[in-house]
């Protein structure tokens, strides 16, 4: 009768173990937060294009802050200060600044809703898209895209890309070739 060898598997030191878990978790919650961004400024984008298309398009613009006014109190009364007359106008303004519903969805994956209160102001397109560009593919923080967008001009192969400062299809070009670098 021939006897078999038992292996013995050496199990993982309470250490290696703890560590394990702990990136387990870390990696789990860092997945959720994510989801829930992601959930979060898409609600906020239709919230502000709800109010946007139903309410203030082609309306008086009184008409229009009174009923932003009573929707904030009400919504705040039932899900807190997220939804203050404040914030209800920067869905508004993210809605309007990101008309495509395809492009938010995609957006939403990369940049979280302070990137997006970050790149509202910015009225040149070229400048907004840059600046989404970016983010996206040089994973920039808020505080990072703040830096950048205060640093001054941004430079296309060393030309300013002030506002009208540059023809769109050099823009474009450069952004997808990635021939950008800020000052």
């Amino acid at each position: 009768m021939t006897q078999r060898k038992k292996t013995v598997v050496s199990s993982p030191t309470p250490t290696t173990l703890l560590k394990d878990i702990r990136a387990l978790i870390d990696a789990a919650r860092s997945r959720a937060a994510s989801a829930v961004n992601s959930e979060l400024s898409m609600l906020y984008w239709r919230v502000g294009q709800r109010i946007h298309t139903r309410v203030l398009e082609g309306k008086r613009a009184e008409y229009g802050e009174e009923v932003l006014r009573t929707l904030a109190d009400q919504l705040v009364k039932d899900y807190g200060g997220s939804f203050a007359e404040k914030n209800l106008r920067r869905m508004v303004q993210f809605a309007a600044t990101f008309p495509d519903e395809k492009i938010v969805v995609s957006l939403i994956r990369q940049l979280s809703w302070t990137h997006f209160i970050a790149l509202i102001p910015l009225k040149d397109p070229l400048q907004r898209e840059y600046y989404v560009q970016m983010c996206s593919h040089e994973n920039w923080s808020v505080r990072t895209l703040r830096e950048r967008m205060e640093s001054g001009p941004i430079r296309v192969l060393g030309c300013d890309l002030s506002p009208g400062g540059m023809d769109v299809s050099v823009v474009r070009w450069a952004l997808r070739t990635k021939s950008v670098r800020c000052n």
